[in-house]
């Protein structure tokens, strides 16, 4: 067995990349997390990232049931993302902009839209 004479020091040992997909990924779950009474034939919230050291900048695609309170549940969506993201991957995320692609009237569903026959 041979001793170890000399220690690196953690910050020159290398580093940890997450790839922009895994925090996409992250984030999605988390708006998905934060909205309350989604609509039922709703797509999932979708999110994009960009990564820039330790910092993450997302964009949310969501849709949202109507009606409801649209300015509060993008806020939820906001805080939730930016915690979640800080708490996973490390990493601030100074900005979130949520996009609400489309909102889904209460009560009606494909079949009474005429989608279904």
């Amino acid at each position: 067995m041979t001793a170890v004479t000399g220690r690196v020091a953690a910050a020159e040992r290398g580093e940890t990349r997450i790839a922009d997909r895994v925090v996409a990924k992250i984030a999605a779950q988390a708006a998905k997390e934060a909205v309350t009474d989604p609509p039922e034939d709703g797509a999932s919230p979708r999110a994009t990232v960009t990564v820039h050291r330790d910092a993450a900048r997302v964009r949310v695609v969501l849709e949202l049931g109507y009606p409801c309170d649209i300015g509060r549940q993008c806020g939820a969506v906001r805080s939730r993302v930016a915690q979640r993201v800080k708490a996973l991957a490390g990493m601030e995320v100074p900005e979130v902009s949520v996009q609400v692609e489309r909102l889904h009237p209460a009560g009606t569903s494909a079949a009474a839209q005429g989608r279904i026959r």
